[in-house]
C-alpha cells in the first residue's frame, strides 16, 4: 500500500465505506445481511462463510475500491463479510485487534493489507487457530507468514516507472527526490517499489531490501545514461499532506531536483502543489504507483509523468473467491510460476511513451482503473 504498502490516492471512486473508525473503537460492518445460506465446507452448515477483510487506513481511495471489491464478491457467493480499518497508514494495533475479532467470531479467513511487521504475529495465531490467511496489496515479512498474498508485483511496478524516467531524461542530470512510505517501520511494498524505481533508471542498490543505502551520487545507466544525484528520501506516510510536506523539505536541500518518485498517487499529489508553490511543476518529472481514475487523470493532465497500475478490487475479488472455494471444495490457491504471492498484475500508464518501455494510454487506463 500500499499496501502494500500499498498504497503501495487522491479521493475518487469513493463509492461506500465499509469501515469506520473512531478515535476509541474499531466498528465492524457486515456486508449481505443477517439471513443464513448453506455455505460450509461440507454443504451441512446453514451458516454463511465468515470472512473479515483488514485494509490499512479507510483515508486512501486505494483501499476503498478494495473493500468494494471484497463486498462485490461477497454479495455473489453469500459470504458473511466483515470490513475493519486502521486509524491511518502504519496503525498495526487497530489490525490486530480486527484479527483478534475474527478469531473469536470463528472466521473462515482473513484478507489484509498488513499495516507493519507487528501484525505477523497475530496472523500466526489466527492461522493457529484454523483461518486461511491471505494478504492483498502488501506482503508481510516473511512471506510465509500468511497462506497466500495476492498483489502487484510491485518491484516491477516501481522498474517500470524508473525505465520510463531513464529515457525521458535523455541523458540529462538526474538530480532526484524520492517520496517513500515509512521511516520507522520496514515494509515490502515501501522498499519494492523505491528498489525497483532505481534499478529501472539504472542505479545499483546495495540491498534491495533496505531503502536509502544506495550511493548518493554516481551514473544511471537506463535510457541514454548519465550523472545522477539523490537529494533524499522522506517518509509521505502515503498520504498527500506528507507528500507535500516531504517535497518542500527535499527541495529547501537542493531546488534543482528534476526527478520525484512517489510511493502513490497521493504522495505525489501533494509533492506536485509543493513544486507549484515553488514554480517547479513544469520543470520535474514526477512518476508513481497506483493507476486510480484520478491519477490516471493526473497523468492525462501532465501533474504525474507516468503511474503503474495496479489492481485492487481484482486482488479483493480472487481473495474472497479463494476462502469461498477453499471452504467448499479444501482446494486452496497457489502462487503464479517463480513468485512467492499469486501477481494480478501491472500497468505503466502515460501518454509519453517510451521506446522499449511497454505502456498503455490514459484512455485505455480510465477503463480498467483499479479493476472496476
Amino acid at each position: 500500500m500500499l499496501s502494500s504498502t500499498a498504497p503501495r490516492t487522491l479521493a475518487t471512486r469513493v463509492l461506500a465505506l465499509g469501515a469506520v473508525l473512531t478515535l476509541g473503537s474499531l466498528s465492524l460492518t457486515a456486508c449481505g445481511g443477517n439471513n443464513s445460506t448453506s455455505a460450509g465446507s461440507t454443504g451441512a452448515s446453514d451458516e454463511k462463510i465468515g470472512v473479515s477483510l483488514i485494509v490499512k487506513t479507510t483515508s486512501n481511495p486505494f483501499f476503498v475500491s478494495m473493500q468494494d471489491g471484497a463486498k462485490k464478491a461477497a454479495e455473489a457467493d453469500g459470504v458473511d463479510l466483515k470490513l475493519a480499518a486502521g486509524k491511518a497508514d502504519g496503525d498495526e494495533d487497530t489490525q490486530i485487534q480486527a484479527i483478534e475479532n475474527a478469531i473469536s467470531k470463528g472466521d473462515k479467513g482473513i484478507l489484509i493489507t498488513p499495516n507493519g511487521p507487528s501484525v505477523v504475529d497475530a496472523l500466526k495465531k489466527a492461522r493457529d487457530a484454523g483461518l486461511f490467511v491471505i494478504a492483498l496489496d502488501t506482503p508481510p515479512d516473511p512471506a510465509d507468514a500468511v497462506d497466500i498474498t495476492f498483489a502487484t508485483d510491485n518491484f516491477e511496478a516501481g522498474k517500470l516507472i524508473g525505465q520510463w524516467t531513464a529515457a525521458q531524461l535523455e541523458g540529462k542530470k538526474a538530480t532526484i527526490a524520492l517520496l517513500d512510505l515509512f521511516d520507522d517501520k520496514v515494509v515490502s511494498v515501501d522498499y519494492n517499489r523505491d528498489q525497483g524505481f532505481l534499478t529501472g533508471l539504472g542505479i545499483d542498490t546495495a540491498d534491495k531490501k533496505k531503502n536509502g543505502d544506495e550511493a548518493k551520487t554516481g551514473k544511471y545507466t537506463g535510457g541514454k545514461g548519465g550523472d545522477y544525484e539523490i537529494v533524499g528520501s522522506q517518509a509521505s506516510q502515503g498520504a498527500e499532506d506528507g507528500g507535500r510536506t516531504g517535497m518542500e523539505t527535499l527541495l529547501s536541500k537542493n531546488p534543482n531536483i528534476n526527478v520525484v518518485y512517489t510511493i502513490n498517487e497521493p504522495a505525489a499529489a501533494g509533492a506536485y502543489e509543493a513544486l507549484k508553490s515553488a514554480g517547479k511543476e513544469k520543470d520535474v518529472l514526477v512518476v508513481s504507483v497506483d493507476g486510480g481514475c484520478t491519477g490516471v487523470n493526473n497523468v492525462k493532465s501532465g501533474i504525474i509523468g507516468a503511474t503503474a497500475q495496479q489492481y485492487p478490487v481484482k486482488m479483493a475479488e480472487l481473495g474472497v473467491k479463494a476462502i469461498v472455494d477453499l471452504a467448499k471444495t479444501g482446494n486452496k490457491p497457489s502462487n503464479s510460476e517463480g513468485l512467492d504471492f499469486f501477481n494480478t498484475g501491472v500497468e505503466l500508464v502515460t501518454d509519453k511513451a517510451a521506446s522499449g518501455v511497454k505502456s498503455i494510454s490514459t484512455a485505455d487506463a480510465s477503463q480498467i482503473c483499479w479493476g472496476k
